[in-house]
């Protein structure tokens, strides 16, 4: 997610928890200010120029708070919330669900949530979860709290049972396996991995063999522009590095999605103001060569600096605008030109986990990672709750600015 993480050494393999997370932000650190690259020339992408923002509207309401700071979100048909709990803020469990009673349990059980319980399968450090009209969830581990193998693991609510784990080879020693989306054919999951912000790549996983692949990577597509920088609570998002500097954490491709009949997969950096997609057809294509990938990627939009979108079924496109705490959108009818407000309110506070929920409605929560002791010199300045709420994805008026 952040600019660089720790190798994954048998050393930091035997690290608690909190160690494992404090060696990678050792890391993180001290090449947070890496010098970036040089942007392609915006006019041989063919895209847009962003427009003024304009004002939209929006109902936005409240439906719950997560019982830790969180880091995914899906919602199974039957309308229960399942929510992965954000490494950064060390929860106790690694992921959650909220019953029908109203109650918050450990997904998809206590067992699997405990390191050292004997479980077959424990879970480390998911934030990705996505579920498929069965009701089988997938959770994306990256593995980077106690510096274990990444790993997919799906859990077939219907059944109680696990349903298939797959481990993730397809990774750099700076890996950070964020968001995933899964085709609607059923045969293929994307994966988003910001990595060290320069080497970073999609991975392709194609569940018919478990095997995994690098694509993209390190191009200007999924890769960090150093130019977008972060501004929340009136100041620039820094940390300070070991030495005492200070750095701008900078991260490469973090938002992910694909469109209802799974033709195309749109992309970005979440440091960036660009929108990207490709066919999937290419992706899956495992003989194509790198050049040939990379010509086929198209300029869509323009985006803010965001973690999370997801596209609805008139194909408008939804971000959780980190800088400004809103949801915004981008809408075909438009060509996808300007950018627009859906909502704003001082409740979202980096926002994240976007969904079209069974219902229809756009689902989101607010996270507040901002205020997490890796920002703020070690000190937890979160303000509980977290906030997950539910608007109607539905654009304002062409002209009602």
């Amino acid at each position: 997610m952040f600019e660089l993480l720790s190798p994954r050494t048998p050393l930091a393999r035997r690290h608690s928890a909190r160690s494992g997370i404090a060696a990678t932000m050792v890391v993180i650190l001290l090449l947070a200010a890496r010098t970036g690259f040089a942007p392609p020339n915006i006019n041989d992408l063919k895209l847009p120029l962003p427009q003024l923002f304009k004002r939209g509207g929006g109902q936005l309401t409240e439906t719950g708070h997560a019982p830790a700071g969180p880091g995914g979100m899906c919602i199974l048909p039957t309308g229960e919330t399942i929510v992965s709990c954000h490494q950064f803020f060390v929860p106790r469990y690694r992921v959650m669900k909220l019953d029908r009673l109203g109650q918050w349990q450990p997904f998809p059980n206590l067992e699997m949530n405990t390191r050292g319980s004997g479980a077959p399968v424990v879970l480390d450090s998911v934030l990705g979860v996505a579920n498929d009209a069965r009701g089988v969830v997938w959770m994306l581990d990256n593995g980077r709290r106690s510096e274990t193998q990444p790993k997919l693991v799906a859990w077939d609510t219907r059944k109680d049972e696990l349903h298939r784990v797959i481990s993730i080879l397809a990774v750099k020693p700076t890996s950070f396996l964020q968001n995933l989306v899964l085709d609607p054919a059923g045969h293929t999951i994307y994966i988003s991995d910001p990595a060290d912000g320069v080497s970073s790549a999609i991975v392709v996983v194609d569940l018919q063999t478990g095997l995994s692949r690098r694509v993209l990577q390190g191009h200007y597509s999924v890769r960090r522009d150093p130019n977008v920088a972060i501004e929340l609570d009136g100041r620039r998002l820094e940390v300070r590095r070991p030495d005492g500097g200070i750095a701008t954490p900078l991260s490469g491709v973090s938002p992910i999605a694909i469109d209802r009949k799974g033709e195309w997969l749109y992309y970005g950096p979440r440091n960036g103001a660009q929108l990207f997609k490709v066919r999937t057809a290419l992706l899956r294509q495992q003989d194509i060569a790198p050049t040939s990938l990379q010509s086929q990627v198209v300029g869509v939009s323009p985006k803010p600096i965001c973690e999370s979108m997801v596209i609805d079924g008139k194909g408008r496109i939804y971000f959780g605008d980190i800088s400004r705490g809103s949801i915004d959108y981008v809408t075909p009818d438009e060509g996808y030109l300007n950018l627009r407000l859906l909502i704003k309110d001082p409740r979202i506070i980096w926002p994240g986990g976007l969904v079209i929920g069974p219902g229809g409605k756009l689902q989101f929560f607010s996270n507040q990672l901002n205020r997490t002791p890796f920002f703020n010199s070690g000190k937890d300045i979160t303000s509980p709750p977290f906030y997950l709420f539910e608007a109607r994805p539905l654009p304002a008026p062409r002209f009602g600015f």
